[in-house]
């Protein structure tokens, strides 16, 4: 099943984050290339002709991340935006996260 068709599940911590295989495993699910911060967290930055544009972009992200139940940290630099996904009940990586950067690549 693509990422894109999982929904976030809730965690509430008591499970381990993604072992470095598990992590290589599902950015190869991802369309596009993210970067892997200390196998903690992944992060990329997206670019925009404008402010404006940018925003639209990080409103649909929020959209996403609230039907979701999985929320990015999102800083917003003028035309870039960077979204960075951890799951900070487990303090690492976990699935959810994976299937929210597949359902914001899609925006």
């Amino acid at each position: 099943m693509a990422l894109t068709d999982k929904k976030c599940v809730p965690c509430e911590g008591g499970v381990q984050p993604f072992t470095a295989a598990q992590i290589n495993d599902y950015l190869t699910q991802l369309k596009t290339e993210w970067e892997v911060v200390a196998f903690h967290k992944i992060k990329k930055q997206f670019k925009f002709k404008d402010f404006k544009e940018a925003m639209v972009f990080v409103n649909k992200v929020a959209e996403i991340a609230e039907n979701e139940g999985h929320h990015p940290d999102i800083t917003i630099n003028y035309n870039r935006v960077t979204i960075e996904l951890s799951t900070h009940s487990i303090g690492g990586l976990s699935e959810n996260d994976f299937i929210l950067a597949a359902k914001i690549e899609q925006v």
